[in-house]
């Protein structure tokens, strides 16, 4: 935290009384340090960890340099995704009302007419997506000329996304003065050669690089073969029980799948993925805030950039594409110095990924084991199995016991006369064996049997008074 307070920032009274009612008292590192310089109106690109409250950082200094006498659109926020748009309205819904300042969200997936006619009350801050905006603009029902201030939050994933070329016509529809703002969790090479195309001077703010994932978070991953995934997912989320657990996929082909799988081990799941249209996904995250399901599944575009309070699980049930991703991914839970725990679930072959991340994002990503209800390293889960079994019987020894030859003394106990201590006489086995022979029926000789089926043969199909006659020939031969 900073030793800063809000008063020594400059920032308005109004502001400071809705923090303090929000119970926000002290700045974080990264609105201590952007905060002072966007009110000086510098372009800034800062880049802080996930959880860290970016979006009051670049949030504050735009609402105060808004007009609420103006009934032109003053200040634009973009963001990569819908859910993330939406959150940024949230929040500055509830900092604008004291400033009387009016705020509209531009989104895709949602109605446009409806949007045309909510820009009709002359909003002085528009948040939304790249998409809707640049439509709106080129339907020339939105106009920028009066922009100063625009923030792009998520900046990297806005520009992978696609959304360079609209991003840029948006640029290009405001005037010249406008300040720009970069902010993101992550700072790919792309950055540098937007913040040289769009930006004056820039102010570059990094907020501990060197923890790009938070001290407050345990990382660690578990080893699946990924015909098992399934089970081990289900094994770890009984072992942990966790209130709430974003789980990631990497396509969105996988979520039904992992939906239904998840749904018949008794689980309550919802999916957040980018084809899903807008009421859909609202409904699903408020669902999921509201603590009315306990499992979202979700893809890395939807996910991006939420912020679900107290989240207290992030389960990777396919490993991050690259270093980068898994910062976001981890984002999600152990934010504003909450504790949290990522758990990601890799087959043999993706052992290395885990070692990339663990040099690229210098953490501690141990594998872990789970073993008899608790989570264990693997040494000691295999040393306690071995343990287990050397404790039990060895059936071997009883197989073999019941296999050993029994001696004739043994099987035929002697019987002992009580008077002349001597053995009684007993029938041997050879005697019993010669018995057994005597006892079987015997066998006609070979010219017998082949007399008989000659007969039969002859028999065969002829009638009864013939057989007959036959039979009683052969018995006065």
């Amino acid at each position: 935290m900073s030793t800063m307070n809000w008063n020594e920032m400059g920032l308005l009274k109004p502001l400071v009384d809705k923090l303090a009612a929000s119970d926000i008292n002290e700045p974080t590192v990264i609105q201590a340090d952007a905060i002072p310089v966007l009110l000086e109106g510098k372009d800034v690109s800062a880049r802080s960890q996930t959880g860290t409250g970016k979006t009051l950082a670049y949030l504050l200094p735009m609402l105060q340099q808004l007009k609420p006498s103006s009934k032109a659109v003053q200040g634009v926020i973009l963001a990569p995704t819908q859910e993330l748009a939406m959150q940024i309205v949230r929040v500055a819904e509830s900092y604008a009302e004291p400033l009387g300042l009016r705020v509209q969200q531009l989104i895709g997936g949602a109605a446009l007419k409806r949007q045309v006619e909510k820009l009709k009350l002359h909003p002085q801050l528009v948040i939304g997506t790249p998409g809707r905006i640049h439509e709106l603009l080129k339907l020339r029902k939105l106009k920028l000329h009066d922009v100063r201030s625009v923030v792009i939050d998520e900046a990297d994933q806005v520009f992978e996304l696609g959304s360079t070329r609209e991003v840029e016509a948006i640029l290009f529809a405001m005037g010249s003065e406008r300040q720009i703002a970069f902010f993101s969790a992550t700072y790919p090479d792309q950055m540098a050669r937007f913040e040289g195309r769009w930006m004056n001077d820039p102010i570059r703010i990094q907020i501990a690089p060197q923890h790009r994932v938070s001290e407050t978070i345990e990382n660690y991953f578990l080893v699946s073969d990924k015909r098992d995934k399934t089970d081990t997912a289900r094994r770890l989320l009984r072992l942990l029980n966790p209130k709430s657990a974003l789980l990631f996929l990497n396509a969105t082909d996988n979520i039904a799948n992992w939906e239904s799988k998840l749904s018949y081990e008794g689980f309550n799941v919802e999916t957040l993925y980018g084809d899903a249209d807008k009421q859909r996904r609202s409904a699903t995250l408020a669902r999921f805030r509201d603590g009315r399901c306990q499992l979202l599944l979700a893809t890395d575009v939807a996910a991006r950039g939420l912020d679900i309070e107290g989240l207290p699980l992030v389960i990777q049930l396919d490993p991050a594409v690259d270093a980068d991703h898994y910062v976001h991914r981890a984002g999600r839970t152990g934010r504003m110095g909450k504790s949290g725990t990522v758990v990601s679930i890799v087959t043999p072959q993706e052992l290395f990924i885990m070692d990339k991340f663990r040099k690229q994002l210098g953490i501690e990503l141990p594998e872990k084991a789970m073993y008899r209800g608790k989570l264990t390293t693997p040494e000691e889960a295999r040393n306690a199995s071995a343990t287990s079994r050397s404790s039990k019987p060895d059936k071997s020894e009883f197989a073999s016991a019941a296999k050993k030859p029994v001696s004739r003394e043994a099987a035929a106990p002697v019987e002992r006369d009580n008077v002349r201590n001597e053995p009684k006489a007993r029938i041997g086995v050879a005697d019993t064996q010669k018995a057994a022979v005597s006892r079987a029926p015997k066998q006609p000789s070979a010219a017998k049997q082949k007399q008989e089926k000659q007969r039969d043969k002859k028999n065969k199909g002829a009638p009864k008074w013939l057989k007959a006659k036959r039979e009683e020939n052969e018995k006065q031969d």
